[in-house]
């Protein structure tokens, strides 16, 4: 069979019109173009071929660039507003292989051939992650609590199947995708050995957080590396996952994907385009990234020239690397960076001076968590501040109260914020800084009174003081609340997020003695988490909390449909009634009943409508399924955006934009990343960059 790809009547174009075709071309097929624009139809062996993706790629330009859009129903497809150069352009699809990349430039009508798998072996190297997943076998749940090597090899320590799923994907997800080809094939470079588990046994051992890797693997108990071993060894076998996963239909063809490269071979965590209060600030601006685990940048990008670009973040302290780990905008278009820069055992004296009123009520030696503090880069005179805090800091964001309040994640044992108006005016941390601890009002007198310590008993005349890692947050427009997800426990070492809950918290007049918290834990039914490893959470505009959770799941938390909210009982599992939990699209890990194959980092609600389908609709990344996942409140629907090249994406976050209120779908965007620590894993290998992914939502398949 001729699989070349035809091209038809390339530089026939009527500017503003409709593109001329020849006499045998239908009026379906005619595809209203401008000369910035390639479009032109997808045939397969059977006709036309509807929802599968068309992409263009260049290296012409500054940084490398790409644009995927998706078929309609008559395999016709549409690339806009394509920078002049020459393109390679190619079809991908499930059920199809790659296209032979054809040449082509703006302005042409290139119409393609697709290209049938083979095979379905073939077929499957171009599902995601999340379906290859779904083949390794899960102890079933009857199988916990462990019984040790010499019983079922399943660690005495491991209580619940939720916390092997849990450890499955946070020991290996916390930095890749788990299941695409680079985890789920033992490459023959990698050395010949006598068993598969050998092999597992050597592959995680290697590089600098090797050792950890493999203290991660041994708290399985022996049963875990030969179920990571048996996975291969079935797949090398010919084992292919039991789903296809479904091509694109309805909104989700009518997506528009821009990549390009930047930060080459760093991990990026996290971007950020615009004031998440106000979307249009930075209107058309640099996006910006930060490369963190050595990288030690702010990384940009200039959308209008296709320019990438870093800058060193800087440390006070040589022997300090500064790992920037999470950026976020203002109102000014300043991005506030948490970042290390100075020793963190080398606090400042006002953290446990009696003077200071934060340090008086609850003083901080030394930050437990995350051992970063906070910069400041103003892009108008291109330098950084730093800024010393007593807490730690993982994550970061904005209020919407006249102190332009910035609050921090990362302590385990405080909750902490910048006053930014306050260190506009006085450059002065101890100034602007302020913290409190955690303190759940058990004895319901109203106040933070004295407590009990974690860990211990609650006493109904004490409050009880909660410890845990605070990691992805957000704050309500509705009423100023904060609320974290409560990732991890901590007592006296990491204790797995399961279920793990979410932390409300209010500052109050006048802290810290008006701080208040509130905890709400995910829900347990007869022993079994309907959810669990909470990891983002953000707010609408009514104040319903919305959770990404990797065990699989969206959770939607609603206060208000709370009976208790403080008092001896509002210790966590005091409010079921209200949650509700949704499973993400995707196959289910076997012989596991509780959410997905897929694995979800933090959330963004859309709340001033950037990606037109409504004001306060949730998105979270669909970490294995090469998707950013958008749910449908109304509909209790989800839409799947998949980004199919390069295979890999490993989105943390994202940030939404407007650039042109008036400029309909083109002047609107959601902006996410490839975030991976192990950029070499995705499509392309070693040396491929990280990337930064715009996504639009256009009114139809070829809307312009």
């Amino acid at each position: 069979m001729d699989l070349r790809v035809t091209v038809a009547l390339r530089g026939m174009l009527v500017f503003g019109a409709l593109l001329t075709v020849p006499c045998a071309a239908t009026a379906a097929e005619r595809i209203a173009m401008d000369a910035d624009d390639i479009a032109g139809v997808v045939r397969g062996s059977k006709g036309p071929e509807a929802g599968v993706w068309v992409i263009a790629e260049t290296t012409d330009l500054p940084t490398k660039m790409a644009k995927i859009v998706v078929t309609d129903e008559r395999g016709r497809y549409l690339l806009p507003d394509l920078p002049k150069a020459g393109y390679r352009v190619w079809v991908r699809g499930y059920g199809l292989v790659d296209s032979k990349p054809l040449n082509a430039t703006p302005g042409e009508r290139l119409d393609l051939n697709a290209v049938t798998a083979p095979d379905a072996q073939a077929a499957a190297q171009y599902y995601p992650a999340n379906y290859w997943l779904s083949l390794l076998n899960i102890p079933a749940a009857g199988d916990f609590p462990g019984t040790g090597p010499r019983g079922n090899g399943i660690s005495a320590a491991m209580p619940t199947q939720a916390h092997w799923v849990y450890q499955v994907k946070e020991m290996c997800m916390f930095c890749h995708q788990l299941g695409n080809k680079a985890t789920r094939e033992i490459p023959g470079s990698l050395g010949r050995f006598d068993s598969s588990i050998q092999a597992w046994a050597h592959r995680i051992a290697q590089g600098p957080i090797g050792p950890y890797m493999s203290s991660l693997m041994g708290q399985f108990g022996p049963r875990g590396i030969r179920e990571f071993a048996d996975w291969t060894d079935r797949i090398a076998a010919g084992a292919l996952p039991a789903q296809v996963p479904p091509r694109p239909t309805g909104l989700e063809r009518n997506v528009v994907l821009t990549l390009w490269d930047w930060a080459g071979g760093a991990m990026i965590h996290d971007e950020i385009a615009t004031d998440k209060r106000q979307p249009t600030v930075n209107a058309g601006g640099p996006v910006y990234g930060v490369s963190t685990h050595g990288g030690n940048k702010l990384v940009w990008i200039d959308p209008s020239k296709d320019v990438a670009a870093e800058i060193p973040v800087p440390s006070r302290d040589p022997a300090i690397n500064s790992s920037p780990h999470n950026p976020m905008m203002d109102e000014r278009g300043r991005v506030w960076i948490t970042s290390a820069f100075r020793d963190p055992k080398k606090s400042p004296s006002f953290c446990t001076d009696p003077a200071n009123p934060y340090a008086r009520f609850f003083p901080l030696a030394e930050p437990q968590g995350s051992l970063r503090q906070v910069s400041l880069y103003d892009p108008a005179s291109g330098k950084f501040e730093l800024i010393d805090t007593c807490f730690g800091t993982h994550h970061l964001e904005f209020a919407r109260d006249d102190a332009r309040t910035l609050y921090l994640s990362g302590d385990v044992n405080a909750i902490g914020w910048v006053d930014t108006r306050a260190f506009d005016r006085t450059h002065d941390a101890q100034a602007s800084t302020g913290w409190c601890p955690m303190v759940l009002d058990t004895n319901g007198d109203g106040r933070i009174g004295e407590w009990t310590e974690p860990g211990q008993p609650i006493d109904p005349k004490k409050d009880q003081r909660l410890a845990g890692f605070l990691y992805g947050m957000g704050v309500s427009p509705a009423d100023g609340s904060v609320w974290y997800a409560r990732y991890t426990y901590w007592i006296k070492d990491w204790t797995p997020g399961v279920p793990g809950g979410l932390i409300r918290f209010v500052r109050g007049a006048h802290p810290p003695e008006s701080c208040r918290v509130e905890y709400y834990e995910t829900p347990v039914k007869d022993g079994k988490p309907l959810a669990f490893n909470p990891r983002g959470v953000d707010l609408d505009h009514e104040g319903v909390a919305w959770v990404a959770y990797g065990s699989g799941q969206l959770g939607r938390f609603d206060r208000r449909r709370c009976k208790v909210t403080s008092g001896p009982t509002a210790t966590g599992q005091h409010c079921p009634e209200g949650w509700t939990f949704f499973t993400s699209p995707g196959p289910r890990m076997k012989g596991v009943s509780t959410g997905s194959a897929d694995w979800h980092y933090l959330t963004w609600v859309d709340q001033h409508d950037v990606l037109g389908l409504g004001r306060d609709v949730p998105i979270i990344p669909g970490t294995a399924s090469d998707s950013l996942l958008v749910f449908l409140p109304k509909r209790e629907q989800f839409v799947t955006l998949r980004v199919p090249y390069p295979l890999g994406l490993f989105a943390r976050g994202l940030d939404g934009r407007i650039d042109d209120s008036k400029a309909g779908w083109k002047g609107r965007a959601l902006w996410s990343s490839y975030d991976g620590r192990e950029t070499k894993h995705i499509e392309g290998g070693p040396g491929t960059s990280s990337k930064i992914v715009k996504l639009q939502l256009r009114p139809s398949p070829l809307a312009k």
